[in-house]
């Protein structure tokens, strides 16, 4: 008996970077993974490039524009019923506020404290890979925003 071929989806996701702070965005109730914690970005649309589906859903998402400064390899995780390949960007925000309109909270935190965040899974290779870039980083105070 064959087996059935694993759903394949491919989604772009930004580390955006300020002042030594790194940007992480926490899921809605209402999404898949409710409340789990993600670098920002979403599923790419029928043949868009990695950094267009990025620009589009940062602007969709959090209302906001990025300067791609360095593309990392794609990184694959295998869920039960799909398989999660993302393609992360670091980046650097050009916007100067975040709106949220689909997250529940954002947070800028120092890399150091980004592993105590309850990650997507898919998401936690693209933390570790950002975190060996990162060296030692040093820590500082958390700044967790609501949507409210």
């Amino acid at each position: 008996m064959a087996e059935k071929p694993v759903k394949q989806i491919k989604v772009s996701c930004a580390i955006i970077r300020r002042k030594g702070f790194t940007l992480a965005v926490q899921r809605n109730v209402g999404m898949s993974l409710p409340l789990k914690w993600e670098f920002p970005g979403g599923k790419f649309e029928k043949g868009e490039t990695p950094e267009a589906c990025l620009r589009r859903e940062l602007k969709e998402e959090l209302a906001l524009s990025v300067q791609v400064v360095e593309a990392l390899e794609p990184m694959a995780h295998a869920y039960q019923t799909q398989t999660v390949i993302l393609y992360p960007f670091i980046c650097r925000m050009k916007s100067k506020e975040i709106v949220l309109r689909e997250h529940a909270a954002f947070a800028w935190l120092m890399p150091s404290q980004l592993p105590a965040l309850e990650w997507a899974d898919a998401d936690r290779p693209v933390l570790d890979a950002y975190l060996k870039m990162c060296g030692n980083p040093r820590s500082g105070n958390p700044d967790i925003h609501d949507g409210s």
